[in-house]
């Protein structure tokens, strides 16, 4: 019997699940509670290393240049305006591969466009939501579900993903105890703005301090008027007995509630309460996250992306984490077979790092370089090697590369995750050769 397997939540980690399985020639059911995908969101960062999967994927970079624009610079620029640190970024920093800016929700439903032509519509089922599961006798597993209309519906397969996000059902009947979703303090405000781009023309700039600060980038290639879309995130961060729960997730904001707090943002280069003021919409959310968990795995049943590790939104990193979860994942059932052992591996390689990882982005991530210039200084310098030099400054984003796989020398001088043409053949793996 071919395996089968389900993945709970068509989001950007489930998506890239199925079409890796569809590449390397499993069979897959996506299970989506959304009746009708729309492209929601703002922007995100895809680092190399998940822009290298994408590319072997088939999603090139004619595919990517239609939902964004490769970014040439990552910058960290002081409240009072002078630079803390820059590099180059993706090809110009050396990668074989670009780092990417997109609209999050324009990347998706490329996916799920995607996904639809490749394995056909009824693998992509809508509006059917995975409430739980059942682990059987013979060491499958069942997806209960729950349709748009109420019915309670069931799925069998051979495996069972939860790639049902922050929220994930399958992860809280697989750690009931687990600890309430974590806020640090911080809301986020998101939005775009039509605007011309700052810098090189394809900078990502994280501006402020660690805890009053805005990212601000482009996710569109420049009109004939040098006008791109810009997106920008307003962060401020309040003492610990601020309402967040009474917050939305991707709540539409008037700009009036928010903006008081980046008056002063206003230097010669760039005109913050401007931008903000010029979006269409601005949408609000508490950064939040969950403490790491010590497995992702229940049997035959696995957590990935942002039901296994959901993190805090300061490395560019977290639909990063979610394709190379995909990509790993495929790898092993191409090593082990589509079973449980597959599953168990994946825990044991990548629980514990990406967990640490989450708590590394919980710590400001690469902005971490902010704080550390507070704290050195109140965040007002008139040269930045007084306050941290230029190889400790190097070391600090390093390590965090590292820690996220995306160290440049490393990622280029490792091997595919996934050989072309690779395929497995019920619990084997088997080799064909490219036309």
């Amino acid at each position: 019997m071919q395996p089968r397997v389900l993945i709970a939540g068509g989001g950007i980690g489930g998506l890239c699940l199925a079409l890796t399985l569809d590449q390397i020639g499993v069979d897959c059911l996506v299970l989506e509670s959304v009746r009708e995908p729309r492209p929601l969101g703002v922007g995100i960062n895809l680092q190399p290393n998940a822009v290298r999967e994408l590319a072997d994927l088939g999603i090139d970079q004619a595919m990517m240049d239609t939902i964004g624009i490769p970014a040439k610079e990552w910058a960290l620029v002081g409240l009072n305006g002078r630079e803390i640190y820059s590099e180059p970024r993706g090809r110009l920093a050396g990668y074989h591969w670009d780092q990417y800016a997109v609209h999050r929700g324009r990347f998706h439903m490329l996916l799920h466009e995607t996904a639809i032509d490749r394995l056909g519509a009824d693998k992509v089922r809508l509006g059917q939501r995975v409430t739980g599961y059942r682990k059987e006798g013979d060491g499958s597993v069942t997806a209960l579900c729950r349709l748009a209309d109420g019915t309670e519906v069931e799925e069998h397969g051979t495996l069972l993903f939860g790639a049902d996000g922050i929220h994930s059902s399958v992860r809280a009947q697989m750690h009931p105890d687990q600890a309430p979703i974590h806020w640090g303090g911080t809301v986020m405000w998101r939005g775009t703005t039509r605007a011309k781009a700052i810098r090189t023309g394809s900078s990502f700039v994280g501006l402020g301090t660690a805890r009053h600060r805005v990212v601000i980038y482009p996710i569109s290639q420049p009109d004939a008027e040098g006008l791109c879309d810009v997106n920008w995130i307003a962060e401020q961060t309040f003492d610990e007995d601020h309402d967040w729960q009474s917050l939305g997730w991707f709540r539409p904001v008037d700009v009036e509630s928010f903006a008081h707090h980046f008056t002063d943002f206003v230097y010669d280069w760039i005109d913050l309460p401007a931008l903000i003021a010029g979006a269409d919409v601005a949408y609000e959310n508490p950064m939040i996250d969950r403490d790491p968990i010590p497995t992702w795995v229940d049997g035959p049943v696995a957590l990935m992306g942002d039901a296994a590790h959901p993190m805090y939104p300061t490395g560019s990193n977290g639909a990063s984490q979610a394709i190379m979860d995909a990509r790993r994942i495929g790898a092993l059932f191409l090593e082990m077979g589509v079973g449980t052992e597959a599953l168990a591996a994946f825990d044991a390689r990548y629980c514990a790092p990406v967990g640490e990882l989450a708590l590394r982005n919980r710590g400001a991530g690469p902005f971490g370089l902010l704080g550390m210039v507070e704290e050195r200084c109140g965040g007002i310098f008139e040269d930045i090697e007084d306050v941290i030099p230029k190889t400790e400054r190097e070391e600090f984003m390093r390590a965090y590369q590292r820690a996220a796989g995306f160290a440049m020398q490393e990622l280029n001088a490792s091997p595919a995750t996934i050989e072309p043409g690779a395929r497995v053949e019920g619990a084997h793996k088997i080799e064909e050769k490219l036309p």
